[in-house]
């Protein structure tokens, strides 16, 4: 029982082996350590997610897909104000309503495979905690939901 419990706590352990023995957790990487994990691990699979929706449009990804001139400038932080401002609905109504395809692709499929490569639990809209649309956009006013 007490494996359950603790095989499902949040943040995972998803980096280099830290002094401790255990996968270091995002939040306990270093700059450097979070850049590699991006590298090997995040853009790949967000690479995939996109090109899996257009090939053509995203044959080719990189930092600047999510993070836009954010690396050029050494600036990482997320959400950022460089993508677009979602309407800071929990159920993104207005989203779904202009962009279905695009808004069910990243809830479905981007969503939970970025919240597993940075070993972050999935948004929950009971708690409104957790990684999600908003950990990447900001609302009409700013970051939403604790982000």
């Amino acid at each position: 029982m007490a494996a359950i419990v603790l095989g499902s706590c949040y943040p995972k352990g998803i980096g280099l082996i830290g002094p401790s023995g255990d996968r270091l957790k995002w939040p306990e990487m270093n700059l450097e350590q979070k850049k590699q994990h991006m590298a090997e691990v995040v853009l790949p699979r967000a690479g995939a997610v996109f090109r899996s929706w257009r090939p053509d449009r995203f044959a080719q990804v990189d930092c600047v897909l999510c993070h836009r001139s954010g690396p050029e400038e050494g600036n990482f932080h997320m959400p950022t104000d460089q993508l677009p401002r979602l309407s800071g609905e929990v159920l993104l109504g207005p989203e779904f309503k202009k962009y279905p395809e695009t808004t069910r692709l990243k809830l479905n499929r981007l969503v939970p495979t970025m919240s597993e490569a940075l070993g972050l639990k999935s948004f929950s809209v009971i708690t409104r905690r957790g990684f999600g649309c908003y950990s990447c956009h900001q609302g009409p006013a700013g970051p939403v939901f604790g982000h």
